[in-house]
């Protein structure tokens, strides 16, 4: 009896170690899921960032220059840029660093959640901003009344529906990938427990 309960206890032990194991195999995975996650958001607003930088002076070479839009339009449009880096580099400090992860699990997903949040009301300011934007652009075009400004119509209508289905498509990537990160950290808080 004594060696039955002995060996009984012993299968216990291992079943135990076994499942401590995989519990923190479970918990790797899930932390290397929400790194991964929050590394393709640093990318895009890493990218977003750099675009930013270099569409300033390429922009005033395309406008100014070369479709003598004016100084104006061309001031606004970089005033836009830097807005959109600054939005994009506020909301990084949101993810910085993979540290983010070895925080308190309350404090991880209270970032993550007002990264969330800001990303989602940055659309909404940026889309009407871009229909102002639009909107500026076609009235210097439209006071070119020429053949090259006729031509860059169609060049903006475009890039106009182009960039749109680009940018909804990243934005509920993110906003996926955000959400994901929160329901994994809520999975390491279990497991914690």
């Amino acid at each position: 009896m004594d060696t039955t309960f002995e060996e009984m206890r012993q299968q216990m032990a291992i079943l135990k170690k076994k499942l401590e194991k995989q519990e923190i195999i479970n918990e790797s995975i899930i932390r290397q899921t929400i790194k991964k996650n929050a590394s393709s958001i640093l990318t895009h607003y890493y990218i977003t960032t750099l675009l930013c930088i270099l569409i300033i002076p390429f922009s005033y070479w395309v406008f100014v220059k070369l479709n003598h839009c004016s100084m104006a339009f061309w001031i606004g449009t970089s005033i836009f840029m830097l807005i959109c880096m600054g939005v994009s580099l506020y909301n990084s400090q949101n993810l910085k660093g993979t540290n983010l992860f070895e925080k308190d699990l309350m404090e991880s997903q209270s970032h993550l959640a007002r990264a969330k949040k800001l990303d989602a009301n940055w659309l909404l300011i940026g889309i009407p901003l871009c229909l102002i934007w639009l909107g500026w652009l076609t009235y210097e075009l439209y006071c070119q009344g020429n053949e090259v400004a006729n031509g860059m119509f169609v060049g903006e209508f475009t890039g106009a529906a182009i960039g749109t289905a680009i940018g909804l498509f990243i934005h509920f990537k993110t906003q996926r990938q955000y959400k994901e990160m929160i329901e994994q950290i809520e999975e390491l808080k279990k497991i914690e427990e």
